[in-house]
């Protein structure tokens, strides 16, 4: 839900109608898509496993959303991962039918309740359920829960080990060694997710870094020896980027690191010590 917030809200504002689809059970999944009239999209879910399904209902463009209730085959277990013969079920929504403040709330990331209303196969109404409320027993709620984001700026060993440990731990990654792209990838970033930026061109690796200071992220850790960090910060001094109190650099946390996995550790293990004490702090106050 969370990575289709902008498009969605761009949507709403333009009047425009899509339906968002996700999977309801089974629960866990932040993923959801939507489908425009003439057949756009935005967003994704299961790889594109179900789109087929899911951009038919779409397309009769219902006032009222759908329950769906399907059995996964087995060309598209492949794609989804789930289990071939299982049983799965979606939500085809329209747009008009979410509340209007959930939207704001995925664009910051915010964790969301959907408490979804039914009459047999159809969806009669969405709410959106505040953190102290209780939910009917035996309704269907959808929980959101986001996930924190991995930008991997750079190339060769050092980032296939850094992409592959944030994988592990569950975040999302995205990895390019282009400034123009990493710009993008870290515009929407939030204070719970991080950059990492390594590379032995200065200038290109420099970009980066000034990419990342312009995002919220929680996390930037610049990846070279002391000359390297020296280096960029006389770069980006140049283009009057001054305060570099948020770069941990050089990135990772003092344990004897050498090869590059051993360094993803050291660097992991910083931005989760790093996001921990934001949370204590914001919690102190």
């Amino acid at each position: 839900m969370f990575d289709i917030a902008l498009s969605a809200a761009a949507c709403v504002r333009a009047g425009t109608r899509f339906d968002v689809a996700w999977i309801c059970e089974p629960a866990g999944s932040d993923e959801a898509v939507a489908f425009t009239p003439g057949g756009g999209r935005f967003g994704g879910l299961a790889n594109g496993a179900f789109d087929g399904l899911l951009s038919d209902v779409a397309a009769r463009q219902l006032s009222c959303g759908r329950h769906l209730v399907h059995q996964v085959s087995d060309l598209e277990a492949v794609g989804s991962g789930l289990t071939a013969g299982s049983r799965v079920e979606f939500l085809v929504v329209p747009g008009s039918a979410i509340p209007g403040q959930v939207w704001g709330l995925v664009q910051n990331r915010e964790p969301i309740r959907l408490l979804i209303e039914l009459d047999h196969e159809q969806v009669t109404g969405v709410r959106l359920l505040a953190e102290q409320d209780t939910a009917p027993e035996g309704a269907l709620v959808t929980e959101f829960s986001p996930v924190p984001r991995l930008i991997v700026a750079g190339g060769g060993p050092m980032a296939d080990a850094m992409a592959a440990q944030g994988r592990l731990l569950g975040w999302k990654v995205a990895v390019s060694a282009r400034p123009e792209a990493v710009a993008g990838l870290t515009a929407p970033l939030t204070p719970m997710d991080s950059v990492v930026v390594l590379g032995h061109d200065v200038e290109a690796s420099s970009r980066c870094l000034m990419a990342a200071l312009a995002s919220d992220a929680g996390y930037i850790g610049s990846v070279g020896s002391q000359s390297m960090q020296r280096s960029r910060a006389d770069w980006l001094a140049y283009q009057d980027v001054i305060d570099l109190s948020r770069v941990h650099g050089p990135a990772g946390l003092a344990l004897g690191a050498q090869s590059p996995p051993e360094v993803a550790v050291a660097i992991a293990a910083e931005i989760l010590t790093t996001r921990a004490e934001t949370h204590s702090a914001r919690s102190a106050r």
